[in-house]
């Protein structure tokens, strides 16, 4: 699917456009996300599990691996009603699966809250399932919340967001069900493929400006 789109993203309308529809205060979002030096905060030796959908899993996972206090991060399938989908049935749209990523952090150095911040600046959280020339259910924002507490910081979060978008904010927020770990050339696809065509004019720019923007929650 992706490989279908990359000669669109050639034409500047592949999945990447979210970067290049930024939020009106964009230059201000460093500002409202405080910075933790991770070699003053210790571990608790906890850890939390967030999984997001923001549209393809290629270009989150990238994002969210370069955060400080993110462990681990696994690209996959959630939200659907079909049992172990593979991603040729997924990107047909009629599994009702997300493209999603599963954050394993430590809370002790980064918050769900600053998890949510970073995710509704790194995608366009306004358009219905479509995220640029990637469109499909498959490729809806949202978030599958893992307990009470984790719904309530996405609800909060969600609406102190909108502030920064000029559309209403569509991400769904859903109890998490389960999650099925993508095909093994999913995983890490972007670090892996630096030179794959979708990865170096579809992704790259779209890291490339979230490392800017929120140089000090990078990872050394």
């Amino acid at each position: 699917m992706k490989q279908v789109f990359f000669l669109l993203a050639l034409m500047g309308t592949g999945c990447h456009s979210a970067q290049n529809v930024s939020p009106k205060k964009d230059a201000n979002m460093t500002t409202t996300l405080a910075a933790k030096d991770s070699s003053v905060l210790a571990s608790s030796g906890k850890t939390e599990t967030a999984t997001l959908g923001g549209g393809c899993f290629w270009c989150v996972e990238a994002i969210y691996q370069d955060l400080k206090g993110v462990l681990k991060v696994e690209s996959g399938y959630s939200g659907g009603h079909v049992d172990n989908p593979t991603y040729r049935e997924v990107c047909s749209g009629l599994t009702g699966h997300a493209e999603v990523i599963n954050v394993t952090f430590d809370p002790a150095i980064i918050s769900l809250k600053e998890i949510l911040e970073v995710f509704f600046t790194v995608h366009d959280p306004t358009t219905l399932n479509r995220q640029g020339a990637d469109t499909g259910t498959q490729y809806r924002s949202a978030i599958f919340y893992h307990s009470p507490e984790q719904k309530t910081v996405a609800e909060s979060v969600k609406q102190s967001m909108q502030a920064i978008w000029d559309d209403p904010i569509v991400t769904e927020i859903t109890a998490f069900e389960k999650f099925y770990k993508a095909e093994d050339y999913h995983q890490n696809y972007f670090k892996d493929n630096p030179n794959q065509p979708y990865c170096s004019i579809v992704i790259a720019p779209k890291v490339k400006k979230f490392r800017q923007q929120y140089q000090e929650k990078l990872k050394q």
